[in-house]
């Protein structure tokens, strides 16, 4: 297997376990359990942007620039 195929699956992993963090905290019924899930889901967001950026310096995640005019498009929907 090659290291842009094991990062992508790292990446969807994590992608994952910070879904399932997010709603653990949101599900939360104490205070402490609500804590630790909110840390992990801001250690895995970390995460998640640390593979990101390893993978955009290798050039494996590439990015397009948006058009100012989708932009103002997108905007206006949801200023609607």
């Amino acid at each position: 297997m090659e290291d842009r195929e094991l990062m992508e699956r790292e990446l969807n992993l994590i992608k994952g376990a910070s879904t399932l963090y997010l709603h653990g905290a949101i599900e939360s019924e104490t205070k402490e359990v609500h804590e630790a899930f909110q840390c992990a889901l801001e250690e895995s967001i970390n995460i998640q942007n640390h593979i990101y950026n390893l993978m955009k310096e290798k050039g494996w995640y590439p990015t397009e620039t948006a058009e100012q005019q989708k932009i103002d498009m997108v905007k206006q929907k949801f200023n609607a």
